[in-house]
């Protein structure tokens, strides 16, 4: 299933996205949050239930979880060439990190796949750009075993990890420059885990006004999704509806000579294989 939380005359809906066509299925849960804590049986009933549709014109596609329970999991230098621009960009000599690096964005920054986006000039100048691969947990568990750790997968999303460097590196530790309102574009849609035969091999990009920024793969991270739910797990657990961000590849603004940064009036597109594309405006 592609699955979407969507705002439809007048109300806020769960359905299943098609083609341009949106579903909405009449009995069941009531957000994406409640059908992922329903379980497998919930998830089978509701991919086959049948229901009255919307044209995709005739609805606004909302963040896939508007308000998630906790802090989306973050994950920091999980791509090498991105290390790499990093260091240099920061005039350090570094090696990629020997365990998941990890931060939280707060749950107030989530925004839809094509919502506006605060440029937040009184608070940063340097506001920046991140295609991820978010990763949704279906079923909670601790000290998840590496080999089964697929199996705890709900499905994927494409998130923007929009970050804010100058906070970011004044404060040290990541979450103030990772979390301002509207920091968190997610969707356009839930792809659940049957229909990505393998999320280790999926492309993603992202393109500001149309210049392609970043362009890899999902293959090349230093952490697969595995080792990420495994060390994620050990000790902490992990629930339904939980989300993870899997990291960014090379490309970013700061990181480019010069630097780059968004500002109000830019259009910011991340695309990920199989998933689809964020596309959300800058504004003053």
């Amino acid at each position: 299933m592609r699955i979407v939380t969507a705002r439809h005359a007048g109300a806020e809906r769960i359905g299943r996205l098609r083609g341009e066509v949106v579903e909405f299925p009449p009995a069941g849960p009531a957000s994406v949050l409640a059908l992922i804590e329903a379980g497998p049986s919930a998830w089978r009933e509701f991919a086959h239930a049948a229901g009255p549709a919307a044209p995709l014109t005739a609805v606004e596609l909302l963040a896939p979880i508007p308000r998630p329970r906790k802090n989306i999991m973050c994950l920091g230098w999980n791509y090498a060439d991105h290390v790499q621009e990093s260091a240099s960009a920061r005039k350090q000599q570094t090696q990629p990190p020997e365990h998941p690096i990890v931060f939280t964005k707060n749950v107030t920054s989530v925004t839809g796949p094509y919502a506006d986006v605060p440029a937040h000039a009184g608070v940063t100048q340097q506001l920046d750009w991140e295609v991820e691969l978010g990763v949704i947990i279906g079923i909670g568990g601790r000290d998840i075993a590496r080999e089964r750790a697929m199996t705890h997968v709900f499905g994927y999303t494409a998130i923007n990890d929009i970050s804010a460097r100058d906070l970011q590196f004044r404060h040290k530790q990541y979450f103030l420059g990772k979390s301002l309102d509207g920091a968190c574009p997610m969707g356009p849609a839930i792809i659940t885990a049957d229909e990505i035969a393998d999320p280790q091999k999926l492309a993603l990009r992202c393109s500001v006004n149309g210049v392609l920024k970043q362009s890899s793969n999902t293959q090349h991270m230093i952490f697969p999704i595995a080792e990420i739910i495994h060390v994620l797990s050990r000790g902490m657990t992990l629930e339904p509806g939980d989300i993870i961000a899997t990291g960014t590849p090379s490309g970013v603004g700061f990181a480019r000579t010069p630097p780059e940064f968004l500002n109000p009036g830019d259009v910011v597109e991340c695309e990920i294989e199989s998933i689809g594309v964020l596309r959300n405006r800058i504004t003053g």
